[in-house]
């Protein structure tokens, strides 16, 4: 008998897996993006306003679509990345400082 046939199967839900995605984009910057293209139609009360808050919208769910394509949570890691400083500088370790 192998030692394979006593092994256990488990599913894996890949809904557990997947990120939030909200129309190809990440959740919250499609909502912010959303959110600031209604405000300006409907703060400004102009067609002019609602072509330009249509035409922004349209450019920035666009361009969170393709940061979605190649990284689902790529602000995520921008901003983690921005924490790290560009140079750490060598220590002595605390065995030497005797």
């Amino acid at each position: 008998m192998n030692e394979r046939d006593n092994l256990i199967e488990l599913p894996f839900y890949t809904a557990l897996n997947k990120p939030l995605l909200l129309a190809g984009g990440e959740r919250e910057l499609m909502m912010m993006s959303g959110l600031v293209s209604l405000t300006l139609i409907f703060v400004a009360l102009s067609l002019q306003s609602a072509i330009i808050g249509i035409a922004l919208w349209l450019f920035l769910s666009t361009v969170l679509r393709m940061m979605a394509k190649k990284d689902p949570m790529m602000s995520k890691v921008y901003v983690e990345n921005m924490k790290y400083k560009k140079f750490y500088p060598a220590l002595m370790s605390a065995n030497m400082m005797k």
